[in-house]
C-alpha cells in the first residue's frame, strides 16, 4: 500500500516536474489544446443554438396564421372559417383573438413581457391559425386562401425554416472538420513536448530500465504530464467560453435583443455538457499526444 502510494506520488511529481522543466514549450500545448477548445465551445454553441432554433420553428411554425381585416365583419369571418376548413392540405382552423395573440407574446417573452405593458392600445390582428397536414404543402396553400374575402395578411415559415436546417448543416460539417484538425495539431503539439521531456531523461530511464522498473512505472509520468496539458488547456477554455456565452446572454437580454433571447439556450443548461466535454477531450488530447511520443522513444 505504501509502496502504491509513493509510486502515485512519484508519478505525479514528475509528470509536474516535466511541465516545470519545458514550460514554453508546455505553454504552446496548453494554448494548442486551449484554442482547439475554445472553437469547438463555439461550434457547439452555434450548433446547439442553431437546432434549438430549427426545433422551436418546427413546433411553433408547422402552421399558418391568416390574419383577418379589421374591416371584416362577424359573417365574413364565420365565411371565411368554413371556407379555410375545406381546403384542402388543413386539417385543423383555430380562431385567435387579438387578446390571445397578445397574452401569447407576453407568455413568449417571459421576464421582459413588461415592455408590452405600455402598449397604448393592442397592434395585434384577429387571426386564423391553420394547423397543415405537411409542411412542404404550406406554400400551395397559402397561394389557394390568399385572394379569399377578409383575409390581410398570410404569414408562414417554410423558407425560414430549411435555411435554418441547412445553416445547421453547414455549420456542423465545417465544424466537425475544423476540430478536426485543430486535434490533430494539439497532439502533435503535445507529442513534441513530451518528446524533449523523454530524450532529456533518456539516461535516467535507460538507468531505471536496467533496475528492473516497469513499463508502466516509467510511461507513468509522461502519460501524466499529458493529462496535466490536457486538463489546464480544459480549463482555461472552460472559463474563456463559459464567461464568454454567459455574458452575450445577458447582454443580448439587458439590450432589449429580446426575440434572439427568446431561441437562445440559457448559459446555465450547457454549462455542465461543456465542462465535461471539453476535460474529456483535453484529457483525451493529452493521452494521446504522450501515447505516440512514448511508442517513437521509449522502446520498453
Amino acid at each position: 500500500m505504501i509502496m502504491n502510494l509513493r509510486s502515485i506520488g512519484y508519478t505525479l511529481k514528475q509528470g509536474f516536474q516535466g511541465i516545470w522543466r519545458n514550460r514554453m514549450m508546455s505553454l504552446a500545448s496548453i494554448g494548442s489544446v486551449t484554442s482547439t477548445l475554445i472553437i469547438l465551445g463555439i461550434i457547439l454553441i452555434l450548433v446547439l443554438n442553431v437546432n434549438n432554433l430549427s426545433v422551436m420553428l418546427k413546433q411553433e411554425f408547422d402552421e399558418i396564421e391568416v390574419f383577418i381585416s379589421q374591416e371584416a365583419t362577424d359573417e365574413e369571418k364565420t365565411q371565411l372559417e368554413n371556407d379555410l376548413k375545406n381546403t384542402d392540405g388543413i386539417s385543423n382552423v383555430k380562431y385567435k383573438s387579438k387578446e390571445e395573440a397578445l397574452n401569447s407574446m407576453q407568455k413568449q417573452w417571459k421576464d421582459n413581457s413588461y415592455l408590452l405593458d405600455d402598449l397604448e392600445e393592442n397592434p395585434f390582428p384577429d387571426s386564423f391559425i391553420l394547423r397543415i397536414d405537411n409542411l412542404e404543402n404550406s406554400e400551395k396553400i397559402v397561394n389557394s386562401i390568399k385572394n379569399k374575402e377578409g383575409i390581410e395578411d398570410i404569414k408562414y415559415y417554410r423558407d425560414i425554416i430549411e435555411r435554418t436546417v441547412t445553416i445547421a448543416n453547414i455549420v456542423r460539417t465545417g465544424g466537425l472538420i475544423v476540430i478536426a484538425i485543430l486535434i490533430l495539431i494539439s497532439i502533435f503539439i503535445i507529442s513534441n513536448t513530451i518528446k524533449i521531456t523523454v530524450a532529456a531523461r533518456q539516461k535516467e530511464i535507460n538507468i531505471m530500465k536496467y533496475v528492473g522498473a516497469t513499463n508502466g512505472f516509467i510511461r507513468g509520468p509522461f502519460i501524466v504530464e499529458g493529462i496535466l496539458l490536457g486538463i489546464f488547456g480544459s480549463i482555461v477554455s472552460i472559463a474563456l467560453i463559459g464567461y464568454g456565452y454567459k455574458y452575450l446572454f445577458d447582454m443580448a437580454s439587458q439590450k432589449l435583443y429580446v426575440f434572439a433571447t427568446v431561441y437562445m439556450i440559457p448559459y446555465y443548461q450547457i454549462l455542465n455538457d461543456i465542462i465535461i466535454m471539453f476535460v474529456s477531450i483535453g484529457v483525451g488530447i493529452g493521452v494521446i499526444g504522450s501515447v505516440i511520443s512514448l511508442r517513437r522513444f521509449l522502446k520498453v
